[in-house]
């Protein structure tokens, strides 16, 4: 098994209650309707959950799930009010992605956000969200790759933080550069019917740089990242006050841009 490496920390929901399915699924939305029943795997505070809740309204259903019990209370509390009002179908629940409660043929479609990367065995994970999609239904995945994340201008300290990421990553048993590897998994789930595509993060105005550099840096010192990070003895206090201080520094210069890059596949089962 893994470990999630983040963790929920407030600089890591602040990242995670900004996706929507707009910014972090636009592969996937030409493909949803109203009526279809939807598991939202990985599902964290809910903000892509409640996308497809809409999106497939009226109708449809959607079931967010996620292994943390705490992080699936706040999803179901943050969208109680908009269920209210809207009567649109959708829950949250815990549950165990490599053992799902569900029946074979449940869901039109299976999507998993940012989790693959995470996993010890993605390829069993697939296979599990494959058997609960119905036939002719979709599993959906996107992954950063983040071998592939690029910036400017160059920072030793940021270059620093993608080498502690990248050994921290695969000591708690997940694969960071996942982006490139979901087709492979795909393949090796046994599904032969893959639309592979690419997508990007970019933040380069004055906004976005402070967002994401602040909350870098607020993750890099705060979050459950630097409790292993110092636990695994890859890094030291100091080394990860030096990082958080270069995030802060890039964030600030009008002349940085950062790009995440990301995998997707669209398996139709």
């Amino acid at each position: 098994m893994s470990t999630y490496l983040h963790g929920h920390h407030e600089s890591v929901l602040r990242s995670h209650r900004w996706r929507t399915v707009a910014n972090s699924a636009a592969y996937l939305q030409p493909h949803l309707s109203p009526g279809m029943k939807v598991l939202d795997v990985g599902c964290g505070p809910g903000t892509i959950t409640r996308d497809l809740a809409t999106l497939v309204s009226p109708g449809g259903s959607v079931v967010g799930i996620d292994n943390a019990e705490d992080i699936v209370v706040v999803a179901a509390r943050a969208i109680e009010g908009l269920v209210a009002a809207t009567s649109m179908d959708v829950t949250f629940k815990v549950a165990d992605l490599y053992a799902l409660e569900y029946d074979d043929d449940t869901f039109d479609v299976v999507h998993a956000h940012q989790v693959l990367q995470h996993l010890s065995d993605p390829v069993a994970a697939l296979r599990e969200m494959s058997r609960v999609t119905k036939p002719g239904g979709l599993v959906a995945a996107r992954d950063a790759d983040y071998a592939a994340m690029t910036w400017h201008p160059a920072n030793p300290g940021l270059a620093a933080w993608l080498t502690l990421y990248e050994a921290l990553a695969r000591r708690t048993g997940g694969e960071p550069d996942a982006g490139r590897r979901l087709r492979q998994w795909g393949v090796d789930a046994g599904m032969n019917d893959i639309t592979s595509s690419a997508s990007v993060w970019c933040f380069a105005s004055d906004h976005d740089r402070q967002w994401w550099g602040g909350l870098q840096a607020d993750r890099t010192t705060q979050s459950a990242f630097a409790d292993q990070a110092l636990a695994s003895g890859l890094a030291t206090d100091s080394e990860l006050q030096q990082i958080a201080a270069a995030w802060r520094q890039w964030a600030t210069d009008d002349r940085s841009w950062f790009a995440v890059v990301h995998g997707e596949i669209l398996c139709r089962v």
